[in-house]
């Protein structure tokens, strides 16, 4: 069965961002490190942290007096959940008309375009 996945806001996808970015488990001061060489986050990492735990986007275990943030979530899984949904929702499920709009926005170049023509290409190789 294929799980689906809740649309994290900006501020809890930053902090997946650094858990899946860095070697978990991590402590919240960790986490709060990495995000603060970045941005300033309007929330609280804490109440951040708990937002995603109660979501099941992270497990919490305690080691004396820290608590340890492990993502449960991978963040192919999300990206997946995540593309396809953009896909379905904006352009009616056509890779085609996706990529069409990002070409026409200038938000993908030629060389982008050939890469992506590769890519497709050794897709088709490994289907035969």
């Amino acid at each position: 069965m294929k799980k689906t996945y809740q649309r994290l806001p900006d501020s809890e996808l930053d902090i997946m961002l650094v858990l899946w970015n860095n070697t978990p488990p991590m402590t919240r001061p960790e986490i709060e490190k990495v995000i603060n060489m970045k941005k300033k986050l309007a929330s609280t990492i804490l109440s951040l942290l708990t937002r995603l735990e109660n979501k099941n986007f992270v497990e919490v275990t305690k080691q004396g007096k820290m608590n340890l943030y492990t993502p449960m979530v991978s963040q192919s899984d999300y990206q997946a959940h995540e593309s396809q949904s953009v896909l379905e929702k904006l352009y009616g499920n056509s890779l085609k008309k996706f990529v069409t709009s990002l070409y026409h926005g200038k938000k993908i170049s030629s060389e982008e375009v050939q890469d992506l023509s590769e890519f497709l290409k050794n897709l088709e190789d490994r289907e035969e």
